[in-house]
């Protein structure tokens, strides 16, 4: 007995990313990345970026904010190692839904950490905002990985995102920031 199948008969719908919008940072530097006037029309919306921050440490740390809330209205936790150690931190009534790491400026030269956000369900206005953090940077074994999950205490749909750097640095040239939306 033999079987005819047709191949599209398994095509799963939804799961598409479609491109939003990308933001790179001149030669200037930036003090926060903006994403406005985001669309309801996804299931989830994902940043995926390189940075680098004017600190003067290896690394430094880069917060998000939802819909220009700057409130204590977050809260967030993650784990995070440098290959000799690790560690965990957690926060209640906070400014901003989770920190990731990125180069700082005594990193090696061109060295930039990446990000990857997944903001879920994002355009719902029936729960609290859920935001997960993947981060991480080298600097020739002195860098750090993270993991980390955070959420907005609001229900309202996410229309804008901001990224700052937790010291008040600036992001550097070259740091590159997209934004994309997840289909159902």
């Amino acid at each position: 007995m033999s079987f005819l199948i047709n191949p599209f008969a398994f095509a799963v719908a939804g799961g598409d990313f479609e491109a939003i919008g990308t933001v790179t940072v001149g030669s200037g530097g930036a003090s926060s990345i903006e994403f406005t006037s985001i669309p309801s029309t996804y299931q989830h919306l994902q940043i995926r970026g390189i940075s680098r921050a004017t600190t003067n440490s290896s690394g430094g740390a880069l917060l998000i904010r939802l819909n220009g809330d700057t409130g204590a209205n977050y809260s967030a936790h993650g784990l995070y190692g440098d290959g000799s150690s690790a560690g965990a931190f957690g926060a209640a009534n906070t400014t901003h839904s989770g920190s990731m790491f990125i180069a700082g400026n005594a990193a090696t030269a061109s060295v930039f950490g990446g990000i990857v956000v997944d903001i879920l369900d994002y355009a719902t206005t029936t729960k609290n905002k859920t935001v997960r953090l993947l981060s991480g940077s080298d600097n020739n074994g002195a860098g750090q990985l993270r993991l980390a999950s955070g959420s907005l205490r609001s229900t309202s749909a996410i229309t804008s995102i901001t990224l700052i750097d937790a010291n008040s640095d600036n992001f550097v040239q070259h740091s590159t920031f997209s934004l994309y939306g997840i289909k159902a």
